[in-house]
């Protein structure tokens, strides 16, 4: 395992221990007082700890080098394992969603205490802390698992929040609030979810990374390089393949115009961040004499 993955997969596991105390401490007193808006945030929580199982199982695949299957790496293995976490993310609202509605109607009055709201401060402040490390190590490390961690952990600030005020509107005396604060977070969760699978999505699908045009004026910034078509790009930030056409003049030598290809994909590796193979398709061009 690389330096990158290394360093990922240490953060997630430190990230999993964080989530895994914050979602005990919810779930557990949640229950304790029959809350069942501070319960459906320990389960948000609980499975921020089941997505970093998951991102690290999916980094661990990730990060094996590019074998004789899989000649452009195993990359792709992290998408994956984003997208499992944005099931996940739904699976759980959609059961948020079941039990606030069975709670409508019944008799039932969480008890809200000191400790409800010491729990819920002290848990949004360790979210606080999960969700800015995440965010800029998932940036600076360029991986897609620990930005869609990130985004999830981030949702859980604003959750736990409503769940404060869901406290003192139970403590006033409103204790209808509890289900419709649990159906907003399940609210809040699935659109976590959809930004995951649509970010994914355009990584499974091949999305264009790059600007064809930026491309092209790097390609003709050479000296030599007369065309430039035919650009496609593919993969992740940071492990991006690009393939192109560059047009030379039809009487150069072989070797004059594969030096020429070489200095552009030098030139395009240079110029933008992760490309990690350029393949350039050589093309002669001819030259009309002026009249």
């Amino acid at each position: 395992m690389d330096t990158r993955y290394r360093k990922i997969r240490n953060i997630m596991i430190l990230i999993l221990f964080l989530n895994l105390a914050v979602s005990v401490a919810k779930i557990s007193y949640g229950m304790l007082t029959n809350t069942l808006s501070m319960q459906s945030d320990g389960y948000h929580s609980l499975f921020d700890g089941v997505s970093n199982i998951v991102g690290l199982v999916g980094i661990q695949v990730a990060s094996k080098p590019p074998d004789a299957e899989h000649p452009y790496g195993h990359r792709k293995f992290e998408t994956l394992a984003s997208v499992f976490i944005a099931v996940l993310l739904i699976s759980v609202a959609l059961k948020i969603v079941s039990s606030a509605f069975s709670r409508f109607g019944s008799s039932d009055v969480p008890e809200v205490t000191l400790i409800s709201f010491l729990i819920m401060i002290g848990t949004m402040m360790v979210n606080y802390f999960v969700t800015t490390y995440e965010y800029r190590s998932g940036k600076k490390l360029q991986s897609e698992v620990l930005i869609a961690d990130s985004m999830h952990t981030k949702s859980d600030i604003y959750v736990s929040l409503s769940v404060i005020i869901g406290l003192i509107a139970i403590k006033a005396g409103f204790p209808i609030i509890d289900p419709l604060i649990s159906v907003v977070i399940a609210g809040v969760i699935i659109r976590a979810g959809y930004s995951i699978v649509i970010q994914s999505a355009s990584v499974l699908c091949d999305q264009s990374q790059l600007d064809p045009g930026e491309i092209c004026k790097v390609a003709y910034s050479i000296k030599g390089v007369l065309e430039c078509t035919t650009i496609r790009t593919r993969g992740v930030a940071g492990n991006i393949f690009m393939d192109m056409r560059i047009g030379v003049r039809h009487d150069l030598s072989i070797v004059e115009s594969d030096l020429i290809a070489h200095q552009v994909e030098d030139k395009l590796k240079e110029r933008f961040d992760g490309v990690q193979d350029v393949v350039i398709h050589i093309e002669p061009v001819s030259i009309e004499p002026a009249s």
